[in-house]
């Protein structure tokens, strides 16, 4: 919308709303409506262009203001303030808005701030508002920021900030544009001058001159006002100086206002005494402001400000008018303008060049003077750092508790990035973060009283300005240092550049680049001992873990900064002070001290004084924040590597302690935490954390790496640095060494005042090394650092080693280790540190030769090997070399082998050096004493005890000399050497080759093992192909053959040498060299290496091994896979492998033929045979190897059967002859420890290896199996048929034994699948054949007893430990043989076997029947308790297995016995049958409670799986089992299992039932004992519901079970049914008593409570079957008759004689209701029982039910009591007397 359109509709508005009351502004509105109506585009040009109608236009707009009225004054300023907006307001129309706007002003609160809004609107749309105009609006302004209501004011506060920044804005722009300014005013200055400035300009003047003079109380000269409050005044100059301080530069008068006016303002209101917060607070925040932007201009001013705020700071108390003090806010709000000037580095370097050099102020020294003094105030309660000054775990005196808490480290600048901040957080006093306030002082325009102020801000604020100082001279110095160097080297900036020259700056260096560093250098060093002292306390202080890291980042810094400068001193001070921080004096002290405490045993009044001392906490060692500064130290110096020179020294002093307090702390203990008694923590850092240590190890190892960027000046520096250090340190331990054992017993005394300055070292040099920390150490230091680093430094610059000039490195570094290695008062360890360093490099520079020329090559190689030679050829010709000695010669020759190994093929010179090395450890050997082989076993064990008999005791002779030792070992490194040239024998001349061999012999004859090895075995086995290699010329073929038997000879000789690897190697060698060309010898030379060679060995070695074991008593452990074998059973072991392969190979070809091959046979197996029995077990398997391959060498498809017939008999018989001794043996042992008893075994640790009573290991026993199996494979090819039945009764106990063997040491796990040694024995039984007579029982019977091994037989047993002692960290493990895969294996194959022989006699006329059915009845009584059929599988349990496989034998055996008749005896029949009854009531009565932990459906499947038991007792016992040749007991026992298995509740039958046994016949045949005979009739009641047992479903099962054999129902076979129904009803009707009369007793206590549900349907049940059970006619009397089985077929007739009550109750028990007669008592008590009884609904069964208790449907539900079902009883009973009723 057009702003004429917001005036029509706001005079539209206007006019409405005066209509009645203003009628004439009403008018007006109209007037002017009409007018825009009538010519809109005109009146629009004239609004905008003041036409002749304007004032028309407007007229309404100013008459609306002048009604008073708030609503119509209200639409006239929105009218007003929208055409000021869109500029349709005429500039002369602009004095009387400001005239209107003045008149309302007094209106309401909205009418004033909609006059602020239009003021604002009208200067800020009119620029032309200028002078008296523009003082007007302001003092409009002025007079609403007075008002008492808090919004109006306000706004017109901002509302004066808005428009007092435009009127600045407007002179900016008036500077801006180009075009003259027609009108200046001529404007007078406060220094008298008049300039004539342009409208904008002097608008800004006088408006800023005003308010100077304001806020100093004094009458303005341009704006209309009084007065004016001296804080908004201040507010607003500083506003402008903030935002427009480019503006008063450019302006002078301006810039003139500053020192007349507000200069003096604000040093009267920062030195009036009391100050005012407010008015202080904002004059210091004008002054900040003149300092920052106008120092420069303002040179005296700010020299006064600055001088003020310092004095302000220091607390220097001035004379005033009231004497007072400053207010201590005063000094706060003077160091947080201090803190922001400093943090201004250019400022800070315009302040020192203008106050400093170019006048004599020296305010940067008085500001330096004033913060440390600052700092230093108060350091109690600041606090102090003991850690940080004794490093951690070190007390420290008069500290108390007072330390640090886990601190930071780091320093965050532009060139160093590797120290990280660890883990910070002070808690209790000190100086942290958390003193800061949350709004600094200075910030808080808003308050009008000083807010409080934390005691420790000010040294916050100090700390702050300090760091900003040293941060902001680094920030300034080293970029321009980066960008000089950049700038200067043309491939960047380089590693380690040298120090900047301030008087000789590259001319690449800008003007103001150079101005600023030598600005920064005159500071530097100016104020460098200040800012020392001060950073040095402050470090000192409590400092929480930022602070810290800001102080140590600004240490860094101005460390940095002075070595980039060049200023040495200070550089020097400030490294060095970092030194002392991270590694103090006392650490280092407190670290031998600790060490000599470890290494020195004390005594006497020592140990007393010792025991008083109270327990460090831990070793001492640097603490987080000494890590800190050795990580900053560690950074400046690689930062400042290449123009450190001379002070290498002082920082790899450092280093040295730094590396040696570290290494000392290994292991480190853990991070403690001290409580005061407030509970307060205060020391949380007591040890670096472990990664922290090994980052600044990194760090520390990276320095050094860097020697690699150094300039060659620099790198020479470096290096006679270390040099010097190492020197130094060397030269202190040597002269310590003889000192040592009196220092150690100077407890009590410091480390400095213990030693004196001896040895060559002046007392300054001793003291200087002592404060850094470098001391006499109470301990001798292991190591060099000075030497360690060397050889870093040294494999780092390689090449410049080589190709630069020896002065450079070569010299120093070669000449140092050789003079510390060849210094025989130089302890050990250093000296030979210093060996190996050389050597390193020696081998290291001919490696690195990349150069072609000759000339450089040879004069390398010619300076490496003299340097070598020195080291070798040391003391060679001395008698008396000690053993530091030895050891140089040795590393120098170990040198001398890498060099020739790596570098032989480029040697050019020095092959004369070589040999007289070589030649210098050769000495004339000592003739060797034969070892016995007892001491050689104890070497072998690494045993220090004496192995000989206790009454002899002898030690072996020890080396004649030190020389001898050395020799030895000399020798056995210089033969490597000789080694290499053995890999040239092709290219050697005969001349040479004999010189080779001859070094051969001679090394060959020397007393180390080793070298004795490797010349018998590897170089005479390459000497033997190259001879082989060279007979091949027919011409040289008689000498070489010579040479290979004499080569045989000495291998001969060899395999019986004292040492068990000469031995070894010779066996090996010899026997190779057999097979290999064994196919070309003759039958002559087979018998003499037979009989000469092959069994001469064996028996030698035999005989040392058996008389090592018997004449010592040496202890063999038992098999241990871990465990060390006997040397000689070891070679015997290699020697009998070795004699399989010449069998494998040549017997069947080669030894056979021979005409001794009987008697060679017999010796070899006689040797196995006592091998197997007499020595160690690992010697036995291998013997059982050894016979094994040779027997399956003539078992091969591929030799002929018929031409060896005679020999394979002669071998397999002989053989089977050795396995029954064998077999004898194990037998014996076995029925020794009773392998069938569950009684575990005891063992022992070791065996006395005589007699063969060390125990049968596993393996050798799987041995022995594999020999039996190729012996019967041998017999069976070559003899053919099975062995008769004494030979494999005697196999089948040896494989028993075998398979029960119980003392084995390495039993394997058999419960998943089988042990090698039982899966032999299976195999071996399975390989039988079985239709031999009598074979198959052999077999079951013994199958019979390995099926009950998991239950019988067995044990645990304890795995071999090496010999140890448990203990109580260490108990026995004891691991269980269980025989539980042999049990599943058997079981199911002795089903297998017995259908396969079912129809053999035999095993049921043998009793072998019987075996297998009773090992099935361990496993079913078990049951739940069966061991756990696997560990990793799933298979089902054992007892399953069993009921299987039973049940299968069950129903094939019990027809058959029947079948075969007579021809099994009664006594087997009687037999069998019981064995089965047993094992069917172990597995219907065994434990079922397990069950009741598992779900629902498991419990139906394990019962389901049992009803298997009861079908086929059904189906396959009972109609068997009641004949005439089965005894009344079985049957009897078969009915009582019933009964028991029938039981539902615990309680009801507690009587034992046991096994079936054939009772003893008493009575006389046909009484009869009368129907009470073993019934129960009285029954105590109770009122215990009873608990029921678990298989509800199952003993209803069995109670079907026991009414079926008792009834009538089944008609097959009437005599067996009615025998067996006989002998059962007791048991049946001695159960339903229980119930019935057991439910009677019950009901009469328990009242109205009914049964539980249990209860009631075993009642109701019981009745039931009762009502519906019809015997076989004369049963029940023959029950219980004196001969029941014959009886239950023919009655004895009844005596009539009797009386008639006999003759009736006679004839009632031959009825086939007499059961029911037997319960009439019980019946009647049930029938009149009171209360409510048990009942249910049931469908009754007409067939089997009276018809009394049937109504209308046969087969329809009924609910049916066991009232009426006793009535229904008792009605039958009626019935059959023949009473109705």
């Amino acid at each position: 919308m057009s702003s004429l359109a917001f005036l029509v509709s706001e005079l539209q508005s206007l006019a409405s709303e005066t209509r009645r009351k203003h009628p004439e502004v009403r008018e007006a509105a109209e007037k002017s409506l009409a007018i825009l109506r009538s010519a809109p585009d005109q009146a629009s040009n004239t609004l905008a262009t003041d036409g002749p109608q304007s004032a028309e236009l407007l007229r309404p707009v100013f008459m609306g203001c002048a009604t008073k009225n708030a609503k119509i004054v209200a639409i006239s300023l929105g009218s007003l303030q929208r055409l000021i907006g869109f500029k349709a307001v005429p500039q002369s129309a602009v004095p009387q808005v400001v005239a209107t706007l003045t008149e309302c002003a007094s209106q309401g609160v909205d009418i004033q701030l909609r006059i602020l809004q239009t003021i604002l609107g009208l200067v800020t749309n009119f620029p032309s508002v200028h002078g008296d105009l523009l003082g007007d609006a302001l003092l409009l302004c002025f007079r609403l920021q007075e008002s008492r209501i808090a919004v109006v004011s306000s706004t017109a506060a901002a509302t004066l900030r808005q428009l007092v920044m435009f009127v600045m804005d407007k002179v900016v722009m008036e500077d801006a544009h180009d075009a003259p300014t027609p009108e200046l005013i001529p404007t007078t200055l406060p220094d008298g001058t008049t300039v004539e400035l342009q409208p904008s300009s002097r608008d800004a003047f006088s408006i800023f001159e005003d308010l100077c003079l304001l806020a100093n109380a004094e009458r303005p000269r341009f704006l209309k006002l009084e007065q004016l409050h001296k804080t908004f005044a201040l507010e607003l100059i500083e506003s402008v100086l903030t935002n427009y301080h480019a503006l008063f530069h450019k302006h002078p008068e301006l810039l003139t206002l500053l020192p007349h006016h507000l200069c003096p303002l604000l040093l009267r209101c920062l030195s009036e005494r009391p100050a005012l917060f407010p008015l202080a607070l904002r004059a210091t925040r004008v002054v900040f402001l003149i300092l920052k932007q106008f120092t420069d201009r303002l040179t005296a001013e700010s020299e006064i400000f600055l001088m003020l705020l310092v004095k302000i700071v220091s607390g220097d108390a001035e004379s005033g008018s009231a004497g007072e003090a400053r207010q201590p806010w005063m000094r706060v709000l003077a160091m947080e303008i201090l803190r922001g000037l400093c943090a201004d580095a250019e400022l800070m370097r315009t302040l020192y060049a203008l106050h400093d050099q170019q006048a004599s102020s020296h305010i940067f020294s008085a500001l330096l003077g004033a913060l440390n003094r600052l700092a230093c105030e108060r350091p109690a309660l600041l606090g102090t750092s003991s850690q940080l000054q004794v490093g951690a775990n070190i007390p420290a005196s008069g500290s108390g508790e007072g330390a640090y808490g886990t601190a930071v480290a780091g320093m965050v600048t532009a060139t160093v990035s590797g120290v990280v901040g660890m883990l910070g957080g002070e808690s209790g006093g000190g100086l942290s973060l958390d003193s800061a306030m949350k709004l600094q002082c200075i910030d808080q325009l808003d308050k009008a009283e000083a807010p409080p102020i934390p005691e420790t801000y000010i040294y916050l604020l100090a700390l702050q300005s300090l760091t900003a100082l040293s941060t902001g001279f680094s920030s300034s110095v080293l970029p321009l240092y980066s960008s000089i160097l950049s700038t200067e080297s043309t491939q960047g900036i380089p590693p380690a550049p040298p120090a900047l020259n301030i008087n000789a700056l590259p001319e690449s260096t800008s003007p103001s680049g150079a101005g600023t560093l030598r600005t920064t250098h005159a500071m530097l060093e100016a104020g460098w001992p200040a800012l020392l002292a001060a950073h040095s306390f402050l470090i000192g202080t409590n400092l929480s873990a930022p602070l810290f890291q800001e102080v140590l980042g600004a240490f860094g810094a101005l460390a940095q900064t002075c070595g980039v400068l060049g200023l040495t001193t200070p550089r020097d001070a400030f490294l060095g002070s970092l030194a002392k921080l991270a590694i103090p004096s006392k650490v280092v002290s407190s670290v031998d001290a600790q060490g000599a405490d470890v290494m020195t045993p004390r005594s006497g009044m020592f140990a007393d004084i010792s025991s008083t001392l109270a327990p460090a906490p831990g070793p001492p060692g640097l603490g987080d924040r000494n890590m800190a500064c050795l990580k900053l130290l560690v950074a400046c110096a690689v930062y400042l590597a290449g123009s450190l020179g001379s002070s290498w020294f002082s920082v790899l002093e450092a280093l040295q302690n730094a590396d040696y307090v570290l290494h000392s702390r290994m292991p480190r203990t853990a991070t403690t935490r001290k409580v005061t008694p407030t509970g307060a923590g205060v020391d949380q850092d007591v040890s670096a954390p472990e990664a922290d240590i090994d980052a600044v190890m990194a760090a520390i190892q990276r320095l050094f790496e860097s020697s690699k960027n150094l300039e060659d000046d620099a790198f020479r520096d470096f290096v006679q640095a270390l040099c010097q250090l190492s020197s130094e340190m060397v030269g202190m331990q040597a002269a310590n060494a003889s000192l040592a054992s009196s220092m150690i017993a100077e407890e009590g005394e410091e480390d400095h005042a213990t030693f004196s300055p001896q040895s060559g070292l002046s007392p300054g040099g001793a003291h200087r090394r002592r404060v850094s920390g470098i001391h006499l150490s109470r301990t001798l230091r292991t190591g060099d650092f000075g030497i360690q680093k060397l050889a870093l430094v040294s494999q780092l610059n390689i090449h410049r080693i080589i190709y630069r000039s020896p002065e450079i490195a070569w010299d120093p570094i070669t000449a140092h280790l050789l003079a510390t290695l060849l210094n025989s008062t130089a302890p050990s360890s250093i000296r030979i540190q210093a060996a190996r360093t050389l050597d390193d490099i020696l081998v290291v520079v001919p490696r690195n030769i990349t150069s072609t020329g000759a000339e450089l090559r040879a004069a390398v190689q010619q300076r490496v090997l003299n340097v070598l030679a020195k080291q070798v050829v040391y003391g060679s010709d001395s008698p008396f070399s000690n053993t530091t000695a030895i050891d140089i010669r040795k590393m120098g020759l170990e040198t001398l082998h890498q060099i020739l190994q790596t570098s032989g093929h480029t040697l050019v010179t020095g092959w004369e050096i070589i040999f007289e090395m070589l030649g210098s450890v050769c000495k004339t050997p000592t003739p060797l004493t034969p070892r016995s082989p007892i001491s050689e076993a104890s070497d072998d064990r690494a045993s220090t005890a004496t192995l000989s008999p206790p009454s002899i005791k002898t030690r072996p002779a020890p080396l004649s000399s030190l020389q001898e030792r050395s020799s030895v070992v000399l020798v056995r490194i210089a033969f490597q050497s000789l080694t290499l040239v053995c890999d040239s024998l092709s290219l050697l001349s005969p001349e040479h080759l004999r010189l080779c061999i001859g070094t051969i012999a001679q090394f060959g004859r020397q007393t180390d093992t080793n070298i004795a090895l490797t010349s018998a075995a590897s170089l005479l086995w390459t000497v033997s192909d190259s001879i082989q290699a060279k007979r091949a010329d027919p011409a040289l073929e008689p000498q070489y053959s010579v040479l290979w038997m004499q080569l045989l000879t000495e291998l001969l000789g060899l395999c019986t040498d004292s040492r068990r690897e000469v031995r070894g190697g010779a066996i090996q060698t010899l026997f190779r060299t057999l097979q290999l060309y064994g196919g070309t010898l003759s039958n002559e030379i087979w018998h003499e290496c037979l009989w000469k060679i092959v069994f001469p060995v064996l028996e030698t070695i035999t005989t040392a091994m058996r008389t090592a074991a018997t004449s010592t008593g040496v202890e063999t452990p038992l098999l241990d896979p871990t465990a060390s074998i006997d040397p000689w059973s070891d070679s015997k072991i290699l020697a009998l492998q070795a004699v399989s392969g010449i069998m494998n190979d040549f017997l069947a070809t080669k030894i056979v033929q021979l005409t001794s091959f009987s008697d060679a046979w017999d010796v070899f197996v006689t040797h196995l045979q006592d091998s197997f029995l007499l020595d160690e077990r690992v010697v036995s398997t291998a013997a059982m190897r050894c016979l094994e391959k040779s027997l399956l060498s003539i078992n091969l498809p591929d030799v002929d059967a018929r031409s060896l017939q005679p020999q394979a008999h002669a071998i397999w018989t002989r053989t089977w002859c050795t396995l029954d001794i064998i077999g004898s043996s194990i037998v014996k042992k076995t029925g020794t420890s009773q392998p069938l008893s569950p009684v575990t075994p005891s063992f022992r640790t070791s065996q006395i290896m005589t007699g063969g009573r060390t125990p049968f290991t596993q393996e050798s026993l799987q041995a022995l199996l594999a020999v039996l199996s190729a012996t019967r494979s041998v017999s069976k090819k070559y003899d053919g048929g099975e062995w008769d039945l004494p030979a494999l009764t005697r196999m089948m106990a040896i494989l028993k034994a075998i398979i029960t063997y119980p003392n084995s040491p390495d039993y394997r796990p058999d419960i998943d699948a089988l042990s090698p040694v039982q899966d032999a024995v299976l195999q071996a039984i399975d390989s039988i054949d079985m239709n031999v007579p009598k074979a198959a029982s052999l077999v079951l019977a013994d199958l019979s007893e390995y099926a009950t091994l998991p239950f019988l037989a067995a044990f645990d047993f304890e795995p071999p430990t090496m010999l140890a002692e448990p203990s109580a960290s260490r108990p026995k493990k004891s691991k269980r043989v269980s025989y539980i895969a042999v049990s599943k294996k058997v079981m199911p194959w002795l089903v297998e076997i017995y259908l396969r022989f079912k129809d053999s006699v035999q095993i049921y006329s043998d009793g072998t029947l019987e075996s297998v059915l009773a090992a099935y009845s361990i496993p079913l009584k078990l049951k739940y308790d069966c061991p756990a059929p696997s560990k990793f599988g799933n298979d089902p349990p054992l007892w399953k297995t069993a009921t299987t496989n039973f049940l299968q034998i069950v129903k094939t055996c019990s027809p058959r016995i029947k079948t075969l008749g007579q021809e099994i005896s009664d006594e087997h029949v009687e037999g069998l049958w019981r064995q089965m009854i047993d094992v069917f009531r172990g597995g219907l009565l065994a434990d079922t409670s397990y069950t009741e932990s598992l779900p629902l459906e498991v419990q139906n499947a394990e019962e389901n799986f049992d009803l298997a038991l009861v079908a086929t007792l059904e189906i396959d016992v009972v109609p068997h089992i009641a004949d005439a040749r089965v005894p009344d007991y079985v049957i009897t026992e078969l009915a009582k299992m019933l009964q028991r298995a029938s039981i539902l509740h615990e309680g009801e039958d507690d009587s034992y039932t046991p096994p079936p046994s054939r009772p003893a016949v008493n009575g006389t045949k046909g009484s009869h004992s009368g129907p009470a005979t073993s019934i129960p009739r009285e029954i105590v009641g109770s009122t215990s519901p009873g608990k029921l047992l678990p298989r509800e479903r199952f003993s209803y099962w069995c109670f079907d079970l026991l009414f079926l054999i008792c009834s009538d129902v089944a008609k097959d076979d009437e005599s067996v049914r009615r025998r067996l129904s006989a002998l059962s009803l007791p048991s049946l009707l001695r159960r339903c008593q229980q119930v019935l009369a057991s439910y009677v007793a019950d009901d009469a206590l328990r009242g109205n409570t009914p049964f539980p549900r249990a209860r009631e349907e075993e009642i109701l049940y019981v009745l039931r079957k009762l009502l519906s059970l019809k015997l076989w006619p004369g049963t029940f009397w023959a029950a219980f008759s004196t001969q029941p089985s014959q009886h239950a077929i023919s009655l004895p007739p009844i005596d009539a004689s009797a009386k008639p009550s006999q003759l009736i109750a006679d004839a009632v028990k031959r009825s086939s209701q007499a059961h029911l007669f037997h319960f009439y008592a019980v019946f009647g008590d049930i029938a009149s029982v009171p209360r409510k009884p048990p009942a249910a609904w049931m469908v009754l069964d007409a067939a089997t039910l009276p018809d009394s208790l049937l109504h209308d449907e046969q087969q329809r539900a009924q609910e049916v009591d066991a009232r009426q079902l006793a009535r229904a009883a008792l009605k039958e009973i009626g019935k059959e007397i023949g009473v109705q009723i």
